[in-house]
C-alpha cells in the first residue's frame, strides 16, 4: 500500500494543502471577529498598579517615619567661635586684613596634609 511519487506535480496533495490553508484563514477570521466583539463589550477597568503603588508608597513613608534620625555631632565649634579664635593677618602698617573664606579652607587643608605627611614619615623611617 505504498504510493510512490511520480515525475509530475501531485495535484491531490496541492488541493489538500490549499483546503487546509483556506480553513486556517477562515478560522482566524472568525476568531478575529469574536475578539473584536469582546473588546468592544468589555468596559475598561481602572489599572491596579496605581493602587498598589499608592499602598507601597504609604508603607514606605511609614517605615521612614519609624527610623531614628542620626544625631548631629556637636563636637564641632560654631563658625563664630572659630573666627574669634583666629588671629587676623596684619599688613606691614599694622592694619588687619578682612578674613578670606577660601584662605581659611586652604590653611585647614594644609594643616591636615602636614599631619598626613608626618604620619607617612613616621611609618617609613
Amino acid at each position: 500500500n505504498v504510493k510512490l511519487g511520480g515525475l509530475g506535480p501531485d495535484y491531490e496533495a496541492i488541493k489538500e494543502k490549499k483546503e487546509k490553508l483556506k480553513q486556517q484563514k477562515e478560522y482566524a477570521k472568525q476568531i478575529k471577529e469574536h475578539n473584536m466583539k469582546n473588546i468592544a463589550s468589555v468596559q475598561r477597568l481602572p489599572t491596579k498598579p496605581q493602587v498598589i503603588s499608592l499602598v507601597s508608597r504609604q508603607k514606605a513613608l511609614e517605615y521612614a517615619k519609624k527610623i531614628p534620625r542620626p544625631k548631629a555631632f556637636t563636637a564641632r565649634q560654631s563658625d563664630e567661635e572659630v573666627k574669634e579664635e583666629r588671629v587676623l593677618p596684619q599688613t606691614l602698617n599694622g592694619d588687619s586684613l578682612p578674613p578670606i573664606a577660601s584662605l581659611e579652607t586652604l590653611q585647614n587643608r594644609h594643616e591636615k596634609e602636614k599631619q598626613v605627611v608626618a604620619a607617612f614619615r613616621s611609618l617609613h623611617i
